[in-house]
Protein backbone atom coordinates (compact mmCIF):
# COMPACT_ATOMS: atom_id res chain seq x y z
CA UNK A 1 0.00 0.00 0.00
CA UNK A 2 1.40 3.37 -1.01
CA UNK A 3 1.80 6.12 1.55
CA UNK A 4 -1.15 8.48 1.77
CA UNK A 5 -0.67 12.24 1.79
CA UNK A 6 -2.67 14.97 3.49
CA UNK A 7 -3.50 16.55 0.14
CA UNK A 8 -5.17 13.29 -0.98
CA UNK A 9 -7.39 13.29 2.10
CA UNK A 10 -8.20 16.98 1.61
CA UNK A 11 -9.27 16.46 -2.01
CA UNK A 12 -11.98 14.09 -0.81
CA UNK A 13 -13.74 16.63 1.40
CA UNK A 14 -17.20 17.25 0.02
CA UNK A 15 -16.78 21.02 -0.07
CA UNK A 16 -13.72 20.49 -2.30
CA UNK A 17 -15.12 18.07 -4.90
CA UNK A 18 -18.83 18.88 -5.00
CA UNK A 19 -18.63 22.21 -6.91
CA UNK A 20 -16.92 20.45 -9.84
CA UNK A 21 -19.31 17.49 -9.91
CA UNK A 22 -22.62 19.01 -8.81
CA UNK A 23 -24.25 18.36 -12.19
CA UNK A 24 -23.75 14.60 -11.73
CA UNK A 25 -24.22 14.39 -7.97
CA UNK A 26 -27.00 14.62 -5.41
CA UNK A 27 -28.18 18.19 -4.81
CA UNK A 28 -26.29 19.50 -1.79
CA UNK A 29 -26.02 22.73 0.20
CA UNK A 30 -22.89 23.27 2.29
CA UNK A 31 -22.34 25.47 5.35
CA UNK A 32 -19.12 26.19 7.19
CA UNK A 33 -19.56 25.26 10.84
CA UNK A 34 -18.74 27.82 13.51
CA UNK A 35 -16.02 26.65 15.87
CA UNK A 36 -18.34 26.65 18.94
CA UNK A 37 -20.50 24.02 17.21
CA UNK A 38 -17.41 21.90 16.51
CA UNK A 39 -16.44 22.20 20.17
CA UNK A 40 -19.99 21.17 21.10
CA UNK A 41 -19.64 18.00 19.02
CA UNK A 42 -16.35 17.18 20.72
CA UNK A 43 -17.39 18.01 24.28
CA UNK A 44 -17.96 14.94 26.43
CA UNK A 45 -17.14 16.55 29.75
CA UNK A 46 -20.71 16.87 31.01
CA UNK A 47 -24.27 15.65 30.45
CA UNK A 48 -25.43 15.41 26.86
CA UNK A 49 -27.61 18.37 25.87
CA UNK A 50 -29.22 19.12 22.54
CA UNK A 51 -29.22 22.69 21.20
CA UNK A 52 -31.66 24.97 22.99
CA UNK A 53 -34.40 25.05 20.35
CA UNK A 54 -35.13 21.35 20.75
CA UNK A 55 -36.09 21.97 24.36
CA UNK A 56 -38.91 24.22 23.16
CA UNK A 57 -40.43 22.90 19.96
CA UNK A 58 -42.43 26.08 19.44
CA UNK A 59 -39.28 28.19 19.40
CA UNK A 60 -38.36 30.24 16.36
CA UNK A 61 -35.39 28.84 14.45
CA UNK A 62 -33.03 31.49 15.78
CA UNK A 63 -34.50 31.72 19.26
CA UNK A 64 -32.15 31.47 22.23
CA UNK A 65 -33.31 29.44 25.18
CA UNK A 66 -36.15 30.97 27.17
CA UNK A 67 -35.05 31.62 30.78
CA UNK A 68 -38.59 30.79 31.94
CA UNK A 69 -38.03 27.20 30.85
CA UNK A 70 -34.99 26.81 33.11
CA UNK A 71 -37.17 25.80 36.05
CA UNK A 72 -37.75 22.44 34.38
CA UNK A 73 -34.05 21.66 34.64
CA UNK A 74 -33.16 22.96 38.08
CA UNK A 75 -33.48 21.64 41.62
CA UNK A 76 -35.17 24.00 44.06
CA UNK A 77 -32.83 25.57 46.54
CA UNK A 78 -32.84 23.82 49.88
CA UNK A 79 -34.43 20.59 48.66
CA UNK A 80 -33.16 17.21 49.79
CA UNK A 81 -31.87 16.58 46.28
CA UNK A 82 -30.06 19.87 46.13
CA UNK A 83 -27.43 19.84 43.43
CA UNK A 84 -25.58 22.17 41.13
CA UNK A 85 -27.63 23.77 38.40
CA UNK A 86 -27.54 22.01 35.06
CA UNK A 87 -25.49 23.85 32.45
CA UNK A 88 -27.59 25.79 29.94
CA UNK A 89 -28.12 23.98 26.66
CA UNK A 90 -25.98 25.29 23.79
CA UNK A 91 -27.49 27.61 21.21
CA UNK A 92 -26.43 28.21 17.59
CA UNK A 93 -29.15 30.51 16.25
CA UNK A 94 -27.40 31.70 13.06
CA UNK A 95 -26.40 28.21 11.99
CA UNK A 96 -29.85 26.87 12.83
CA UNK A 97 -31.54 29.50 10.70
CA UNK A 98 -29.28 28.73 7.71
CA UNK A 99 -29.94 25.01 8.11
CA UNK A 100 -33.69 25.57 8.31
CA UNK A 101 -33.64 27.58 5.08
CA UNK A 102 -31.51 24.97 3.33
CA UNK A 103 -33.77 22.10 4.41
CA UNK A 104 -36.80 23.96 3.05
CA UNK A 105 -35.07 24.64 -0.28
CA UNK A 106 -34.11 20.95 -0.59
CA UNK A 107 -37.70 19.78 -0.26
CA UNK A 108 -38.11 19.55 3.51
CA UNK A 109 -35.81 16.61 4.27
CA UNK A 110 -32.06 16.02 4.03
CA UNK A 111 -29.35 13.63 5.09
CA UNK A 112 -26.33 15.34 6.67
CA UNK A 113 -22.60 14.72 6.67
CA UNK A 114 -19.38 16.43 7.69
CA UNK A 115 -16.34 17.01 5.45
CA UNK A 116 -15.92 13.29 4.79
CA UNK A 117 -18.34 11.18 6.80
CA UNK A 118 -22.05 10.75 7.41
CA UNK A 119 -23.33 9.63 10.84
CA UNK A 120 -24.55 6.26 9.53
CA UNK A 121 -23.71 4.55 12.82
CA UNK A 122 -26.20 6.70 14.73
CA UNK A 123 -29.25 6.09 12.54
CA UNK A 124 -30.52 3.89 15.39
CA UNK A 125 -31.41 6.98 17.41
CA UNK A 126 -33.64 8.47 14.73
CA UNK A 127 -37.36 7.78 15.07
CA UNK A 128 -37.30 6.66 11.42
CA UNK A 129 -34.14 4.55 11.79
CA UNK A 130 -32.54 6.50 8.92
CA UNK A 131 -30.44 9.63 8.40
CA UNK A 132 -33.50 11.58 7.25
CA UNK A 133 -33.56 14.96 9.01
CA UNK A 134 -36.13 17.74 8.86
CA UNK A 135 -34.78 19.98 11.65
CA UNK A 136 -31.49 21.27 12.98
CA UNK A 137 -32.03 19.45 16.27
CA UNK A 138 -32.33 16.10 14.48
CA UNK A 139 -28.99 16.76 12.78
CA UNK A 140 -27.37 17.67 16.09
CA UNK A 141 -28.75 14.49 17.67
CA UNK A 142 -27.31 12.28 14.91
CA UNK A 143 -23.96 14.03 15.03
CA UNK A 144 -23.61 13.83 18.80
CA UNK A 145 -24.54 10.14 18.78
CA UNK A 146 -22.09 9.20 16.03
CA UNK A 147 -18.75 7.54 16.68
CA UNK A 148 -17.84 7.59 12.99
CA UNK A 149 -17.81 11.39 12.91
CA UNK A 150 -15.00 11.32 15.48
CA UNK A 151 -12.87 10.23 12.51
CA UNK A 152 -13.53 13.54 10.75
CA UNK A 153 -13.16 15.57 13.92
CA UNK A 154 -9.97 14.02 15.28
CA UNK A 155 -8.43 11.31 13.08
CA UNK A 156 -8.83 12.24 9.42
CA UNK A 157 -5.08 12.40 8.82
CA UNK A 158 -3.95 9.46 10.93
CA UNK A 159 -3.07 7.38 7.85
CA UNK A 160 -0.96 10.13 6.25
CA UNK A 161 2.80 9.74 6.28
CA UNK A 162 3.18 13.53 6.07
CA UNK A 163 0.68 14.24 8.85
CA UNK A 164 1.10 17.78 10.16
CA UNK A 165 -2.25 18.35 11.83
CA UNK A 166 -4.97 16.37 13.55
CA UNK A 167 -7.90 18.14 11.89
CA UNK A 168 -8.74 20.41 8.96
CA UNK A 169 -8.79 24.15 9.47
CA UNK A 170 -12.55 24.28 8.97
CA UNK A 171 -15.43 21.84 9.22
CA UNK A 172 -18.45 21.91 6.93
CA UNK A 173 -21.99 20.65 7.20
CA UNK A 174 -23.27 19.20 3.92
CA UNK A 175 -27.04 18.89 3.62
CA UNK A 176 -27.98 16.47 0.84
CA UNK A 177 -31.48 16.16 -0.62
CA UNK A 178 -33.30 13.15 0.84
CA UNK A 179 -34.66 10.59 -1.61
CA UNK A 180 -36.90 8.02 0.14
CA UNK A 181 -36.80 5.56 -2.76
CA UNK A 182 -33.04 5.00 -3.02
CA UNK A 183 -32.18 1.31 -3.19
CA UNK A 184 -28.98 0.07 -1.48
CA UNK A 185 -28.42 -2.55 -4.18
CA UNK A 186 -27.76 0.19 -6.73
CA UNK A 187 -24.82 1.81 -4.92
CA UNK A 188 -21.28 0.89 -5.93
CA UNK A 189 -17.71 1.77 -4.99
CA UNK A 190 -15.29 2.40 -7.84
CA UNK A 191 -11.52 2.10 -7.49
CA UNK A 192 -9.25 4.25 -9.67
CA UNK A 193 -5.50 3.64 -9.95
CA UNK A 194 -3.27 5.81 -12.14
CA UNK A 195 -6.40 7.45 -13.59
CA UNK A 196 -7.73 4.05 -14.68
CA UNK A 197 -10.86 2.36 -13.35
CA UNK A 198 -9.56 -0.98 -12.09
CA UNK A 199 -12.30 -2.28 -9.80
CA UNK A 200 -15.95 -1.89 -8.86
CA UNK A 201 -17.61 -3.40 -5.78
CA UNK A 202 -21.15 -3.67 -4.56
CA UNK A 203 -21.36 -1.03 -1.80
CA UNK A 204 -23.75 -2.82 0.57
CA UNK A 205 -21.88 -6.09 1.12
CA UNK A 206 -24.04 -7.40 3.96
CA UNK A 207 -26.83 -8.50 1.61
CA UNK A 208 -27.25 -10.73 -1.43
CA UNK A 209 -29.20 -9.01 -4.22
CA UNK A 210 -30.28 -11.45 -6.99
CA UNK A 211 -31.02 -8.51 -9.31
CA UNK A 212 -27.29 -7.75 -9.48
CA UNK A 213 -26.60 -11.15 -11.01
CA UNK A 214 -29.05 -10.35 -13.80
CA UNK A 215 -27.83 -6.79 -14.42
CA UNK A 216 -24.11 -7.15 -13.71
CA UNK A 217 -22.87 -6.63 -17.29
CA UNK A 218 -25.22 -3.74 -17.98
CA UNK A 219 -24.27 -2.03 -14.73
CA UNK A 220 -20.58 -2.33 -15.51
CA UNK A 221 -21.06 -0.76 -18.95
CA UNK A 222 -23.01 2.16 -17.46
CA UNK A 223 -20.42 2.81 -14.73
CA UNK A 224 -17.47 2.58 -17.11
CA UNK A 225 -19.04 4.99 -19.58
CA UNK A 226 -19.84 7.40 -16.76
CA UNK A 227 -16.26 7.27 -15.51
CA UNK A 228 -14.85 8.02 -18.95
CA UNK A 229 -17.28 10.85 -19.65
CA UNK A 230 -17.51 12.60 -16.28
CA UNK A 231 -14.74 11.58 -13.87
CA UNK A 232 -11.53 10.51 -15.63
CA UNK A 233 -8.99 13.33 -15.51
CA UNK A 234 -11.41 15.68 -13.73
CA UNK A 235 -10.65 14.71 -10.13
CA UNK A 236 -7.45 16.04 -8.62
CA UNK A 237 -5.78 12.71 -7.78
CA UNK A 238 -4.23 9.80 -9.67
CA UNK A 239 -5.47 7.18 -7.19
CA UNK A 240 -8.82 7.41 -5.40
CA UNK A 241 -12.23 5.79 -4.98
CA UNK A 242 -15.67 7.17 -5.68
CA UNK A 243 -19.15 5.91 -4.82
CA UNK A 244 -22.01 6.07 -7.31
CA UNK A 245 -25.73 5.43 -7.34
CA UNK A 246 -27.56 4.19 -10.43
CA UNK A 247 -31.14 5.39 -10.83
CA UNK A 248 -34.02 3.43 -12.33
CA UNK A 249 -33.44 5.13 -15.68
CA UNK A 250 -29.71 4.26 -15.54
CA UNK A 251 -28.45 7.73 -14.71
CA UNK A 252 -25.34 7.67 -12.53
CA UNK A 253 -24.97 10.01 -9.55
CA UNK A 254 -21.75 10.54 -7.61
CA UNK A 255 -22.33 10.03 -3.90
CA UNK A 256 -18.81 10.54 -2.56
CA UNK A 257 -15.05 10.48 -3.17
CA UNK A 258 -12.60 8.75 -0.83
CA UNK A 259 -8.82 8.35 -0.70
CA UNK A 260 -7.10 5.24 -2.03
CA UNK A 261 -6.35 3.17 1.09
CA UNK A 262 -6.27 4.39 4.65
CA UNK A 263 -9.69 4.38 6.30
CA UNK A 264 -11.48 3.69 3.00
CA UNK A 265 -13.12 0.25 2.98
CA UNK A 266 -12.06 -1.99 0.09
CA UNK A 267 -15.33 -3.95 0.45
CA UNK A 268 -15.25 -7.12 -1.72
CA UNK A 269 -11.58 -6.57 -2.58
CA UNK A 270 -8.46 -6.36 -0.46
CA UNK A 271 -6.16 -3.40 -0.92
CA UNK A 272 -3.35 -5.75 -1.88
CA UNK A 273 -5.52 -7.14 -4.68
CA UNK A 274 -6.35 -3.66 -5.92
CA UNK A 275 -2.69 -2.61 -5.87
CA UNK A 276 -1.84 -5.48 -8.22
CA UNK A 277 -4.76 -5.31 -10.64
CA UNK A 278 -3.38 -4.77 -14.11
CA UNK A 279 -6.28 -5.33 -16.46
CA UNK A 280 -5.78 -5.11 -20.18
CA UNK A 281 -7.42 -2.30 -22.09
CA UNK A 282 -10.68 -1.30 -20.44
CA UNK A 283 -11.10 -4.50 -18.42
CA UNK A 284 -12.46 -3.81 -14.95
CA UNK A 285 -12.86 -6.30 -12.09
CA UNK A 286 -16.49 -6.07 -10.94
CA UNK A 287 -17.41 -7.88 -7.75
CA UNK A 288 -20.82 -8.50 -6.25
CA UNK A 289 -22.11 -10.85 -3.58
CA UNK A 290 -22.83 -13.90 -5.75
CA UNK A 291 -24.98 -15.84 -3.25
CA UNK A 292 -26.19 -15.74 0.34
CA UNK A 293 -23.03 -17.45 1.55
CA UNK A 294 -20.95 -14.55 0.24
CA UNK A 295 -22.38 -11.77 2.40
CA UNK A 296 -19.99 -9.91 4.69
CA UNK A 297 -20.68 -9.00 8.33
CA UNK A 298 -21.81 -5.45 8.98
CA UNK A 299 -20.05 -2.96 11.21
CA UNK A 300 -21.18 -3.26 14.82
CA UNK A 301 -22.45 -0.07 16.36
CA UNK A 302 -22.49 0.39 20.12
CA UNK A 303 -24.73 2.85 21.91
CA UNK A 304 -22.56 5.83 22.92
CA UNK A 305 -22.03 6.16 26.67
CA UNK A 306 -23.64 9.61 26.61
CA UNK A 307 -27.01 8.02 25.97
CA UNK A 308 -26.97 6.04 29.20
CA UNK A 309 -27.93 9.34 30.83
CA UNK A 310 -31.75 9.37 30.92
CA UNK A 311 -32.16 12.30 33.30
CA UNK A 312 -34.57 15.09 32.46
CA UNK A 313 -33.17 17.29 29.72
CA UNK A 314 -30.64 14.70 28.53
CA UNK A 315 -30.42 13.74 24.87
CA UNK A 316 -31.92 10.30 25.57
CA UNK A 317 -34.75 11.84 27.59
CA UNK A 318 -35.58 14.16 24.70
CA UNK A 319 -35.46 11.29 22.20
CA UNK A 320 -37.94 9.29 24.29
CA UNK A 321 -40.24 12.29 24.53
CA UNK A 322 -40.14 12.79 20.74
CA UNK A 323 -40.85 9.11 20.11
CA UNK A 324 -43.74 9.13 22.59
CA UNK A 325 -45.24 12.24 21.00
CA UNK A 326 -44.97 10.70 17.53
CA UNK A 327 -46.78 7.59 18.76
CA UNK A 328 -49.59 9.69 20.26
CA UNK A 329 -49.92 11.60 16.98
CA UNK A 330 -50.22 8.34 15.06
CA UNK A 331 -52.96 7.13 17.41
CA UNK A 332 -54.87 10.39 17.00
CA UNK A 333 -54.65 10.56 13.21
CA UNK A 334 -57.42 7.97 12.46
CA UNK A 335 -59.81 9.86 14.74
CA UNK A 336 -58.99 13.13 12.99
CA UNK A 337 -59.89 11.63 9.64
CA UNK A 338 -63.13 10.02 10.86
Amino acid sequence: MQNMKEEEVNCCQIQEWYPNFKSVSIKTLIHQLPEPFVEYLLDDSGPFLLPASVLNEDALPNRIRNPDDEEDFQVSEGSDDEAEESPPPPSFPELELKVKESIESLGGAVFPKLNWSAPKDSAWISTSGTLRCTTFSEIALLFRASDSLVHDLCHAYDSCHDKRTSRPQHFFLALRKWYPSLKPDMEFRCFVQNQKLVGVSQREVTTFYPVLLEKKNDIMLVIHAFFNNHVRGKFGLENYTFDVYITNDERVKIVDFNPWGGFTLSLLFTWDELEHVHGEGDDVEFRIVEDRCGVRPGLKTAVPYDYLDTSQGSGWDQFLRNADQEMRNQHRSPEAGA
